[in-house]
């Protein structure tokens, strides 16, 4: 009797030590643990049309430089494991600076014959965010973005007032001629003049036209839709993603795309993806594209068909509707996804090596 007593008491025992080793392995990771994947980057300098069909290699090795560059400021950043909204912030202050995109020095140009730049950024672990639109003298509008998020109850700053807040801040301010290219100058000469509109007087400060210049052809490759934008993973598993405009060649003053509409061209959320968009700005806000990409994500479908559903369905079929994005997953694996001829972009996942893509 002792003995089967025993052996019910033994089988009993090891009933329950099962259950407790299953109950741990079901889980969730705690807090702090070490995630899955480990940190990865990618970056965009924007999407486009004709311009791939025109581009030679010194074009191409330009592009392929700064895109460079760019990415090891932002993999610079995760690999010393800071966070995601530093790296996609150090990004896009390179691309910001660099004249071959539509972002900061090299911005386009209102009919005005003005700069009116707009960023934004996300951080996905706190749905914390900060814009600004239609700023003319901050260097680099990605940090004023930030600020806004860091310094301020606000989301969004537009215009004048933001400019102020920017000085207030201490960020770096420059004059016109600094975001005055002469490669944009002539692309929007070009808009100008197809569209019946008169031109106005180059910016205060910039040196006289070229001689012999006639158009934006004459002073080599043009990318019009040169918008700037990078997502990233850090080693603690949060997001976050960036995006930075010169905006829309030619276009009224005071209007403002997607970029700096957190949603539309611009978002974050640890919980789905991270996303930056470049393209035709009307479109994605109608769609709340960068949005809409990570509720898909939430549903259950991976990032890739995701973004290839909004990029490849939902966004042509609206009349005009042309543009890429980049997507960061928590896995740590970043996609892109594009419906023009072309896409500049680069990514680098830790262990491997930097991809850019030049075409």
């Amino acid at each position: 009797m002792k003995d089967r007593w025993f052996a019910l008491l033994l089988f009993a025992s090891f009933v329950i030590a099962n259950i407790a080793v299953t109950a741990r392995a079901a889980a969730p990771i705690e807090k702090g643990a070490a995630p899955a994947q480990g940190w990865a980057m990618c970056i965009h300098g924007g999407a486009g049309e004709s311009e791939w069909e025109h581009m030679d290699s010194a074009t191409v090795a330009a592009y392929h430089e700064s895109l460079a560059k760019a990415l090891s400021a932002g993999s610079a950043v995760l690999k010393r494991h800071g966070k995601a909204l530093d790296a996609v912030e150090a990004a896009v202050k390179v691309l910001e600076d660099d004249p071959l995109f539509n972002a900061g020095r090299g911005s386009a140009f209102a009919a005005d014959g003005t700069n009116e730049m707009d960023a934004a950024l996300m951080d996905g672990a706190t749905l914390a965010a900060g814009s600004v639109a239609d700023v003319q003298f901050t260097r680099h509008p990605i940090s004023l973005a930030r600020a806004v998020m860091e310094h301020t109850q606000y989301v969004m700053m537009v215009g004048p007032g933001a400019d102020a807040f920017s000085r207030a801040q201490g960020l770096e301010q420059e004059p016109p001629a600094f975001f005055f290219t002469e490669m944009r100058w002539q692309e929007f000469v070009s808009v100008m003049r197809a569209s019946g509109r008169p031109v106005p007087p180059r910016p205060v400060g910039v040196p006289p036209a070229p001689s012999g210049v006639a158009s934006a052809a004459s002073v080599g490759f043009t990318h019009r839709f040169g918008t700037v934008g990078a997502v990233a993973r850090d080693s603690d598993g949060h997001l976050a993603a960036a995006t930075s405009t010169g905006g829309m060649q030619g276009k009224l003053p005071g209007r403002v795309g997607d970029s700096p509409l957190i949603g539309a061209g611009t978002y974050a959320s640890d919980r789905s993806c991270a996303v930056s968009g470049t393209g035709v700005g009307e479109y994605f806000i109608r769609l709340t594209l960068a949005r809409q990409v990570c509720t898909l994500v939430e549903q259950g479908q991976t990032p890739q068909q995701a973004a290839d559903h909004m990029i490849h369905s939902e966004l042509p079929a609206l009349k005009g509707g042309e543009g890429g994005v980049i997507v960061m997953a928590p896995t740590g694996i970043p996609v892109w996804s594009s419906n023009t001829l072309g896409m500049f972009r680069a990514q680098e996942v830790e262990g491997g090596a930097p991809d850019i893509r030049v075409k």
